[in-house]
């Protein structure tokens, strides 16, 4: 298993064909977003965001996306927008690696902390975080406009 790092330079897609391949992954925990895949994380990417795919060979396993913040209550940290491992290849690693590779990211970045939000509804991903020796530090709240 290797790690493929996605990100834009000058409005331009570094790794387009990953990009690709990773869309029908990212789409299993984030079926709402646009049909134009590429276009809509071109202008994720352009606000500093990044991707990595977990791959074997050009099979992707799995995905996080991730930016470095600052914030009043916990400084500089690394947050995951999105974690997913592909239905079929859960229970094999694959989010382990992922989030074992974002933790060595974040200290060799200077980050106090790895930050993620999970859906009360994903029970599954909150055991895998708990392992993970993940906790419970917010409650996060949200009003649609």
């Amino acid at each position: 298993m290797h790690i493929v790092k996605i990100t834009a330079t000058e409005g331009r897609i570094v790794e387009p064909s990953w990009l690709a391949h990773a869309e029908t992954v990212h789409r299993q925990l984030r079926p709402h977003l646009p049909a134009d895949y590429a276009k809509r994380m071109a202008e994720i990417f352009a606000t500093g965001v990044e991707m990595w795919v977990a791959a074997e060979g050009d099979n992707v396993l799995g995905i996080a996306v991730f930016r470095i913040i600052e914030n009043t209550h916990a400084g500089r940290k690394l947050y995951v927008d999105d974690l997913v491992t592909d239905d079929e290849n859960r229970s094999t690693g694959v989010g382990k690696l992922l989030l074992d590779s974002l933790t060595q990211e974040a200290h060799s970045r200077g980050c106090k902390t790895i930050d993620l939000d999970s859906g009360t509804h994903r029970t599954d991903a909150h055991r895998f975080y708990f392992r993970e020796r993940m906790v419970v530090t917010v409650f996060g709240f949200s009003k649609r406009l």
